[in-house]
């Protein structure tokens, strides 16, 4: 295969997926004697040329959206302050939370130029999440449930107005299913804040 087809192959790629793996462009080079030297010098020459991104070690995209990092560390949601904003909980804007069950470095990075934050959860606790619309691509957020369990469980600090905001929408059934994967003291906490029983 030569390059202008190698090149139009992974034009189709970016252009079928927000997020691309190193591995997912090293399968489409068929050499196997110049496949990694090939790969990396295909990718530095297409990031020098501006034409794809780098997010993060080993993943790369078309697009200028850093919550798409969220694609890089799976599994993994968008949650915390993030999904506090994306569901209209509460109006100040916020870097992307990226919760990942993977034993990884937890803290700020910067992709594309700007902070994310990344935390990690117990796979136990790993649920609550959908795909929702967020600009043009479909992002796994937290649901309003798990959103405020989370805010408990990272011992975040929730304002009377987020507080009544989250009083207002609340599903206390579903809440109620989450939780019973808890230990007691999240559910005693939870319980007390929204008076459940």
């Amino acid at each position: 295969m030569g390059r202008q087809k190698y090149l139009k192959y992974l034009e189709r790629l970016f252009n079928n997926s927000p997020v691309i793996s190193y591995n997912s462009i090293q399968r489409l080079i068929n050499d196997k004697k110049k496949v990694k030297q090939y790969t990396k010098q295909l990718i530095k020459n297409l990031i020098a040329k501006g034409k794809i991104k780098k997010l993060t070690k080993g993943f790369y995209s078309i697009h200028d959206e850093s919550s798409l990092a969220v694609f890089c560390f799976k599994p993994a949601y968008l949650g915390l302050q993030d999904a506090l904003s994306f569901h209209n909980i509460w109006e100040q804007e916020t870097i992307p939370v990226i919760i990942t069950t993977r034993n990884i470095r937890s803290g700020l990075r910067k992709v594309l130029g700007t902070n994310i934050l990344i935390r990690k959860i117990n796979k136990k606790y790993f649920l609550g999440f959908e795909y929702y619309q967020s600009n043009n691509f479909f992002l796994p957020y937290s649901d309003i449930e798990k959103t405020f369990i989370d805010m408990i469980y990272f011992n975040q600090k929730l304002d009377k107005e987020t507080l009544n905001n989250f009083k207002k929408i609340i599903n206390k059934e579903k809440l109620k299913k989450y939780i019973k994967l808890y230990p007691k003291k999240y559910k005693f906490q939870i319980n007390k804040i929204l008076n459940l029983s």
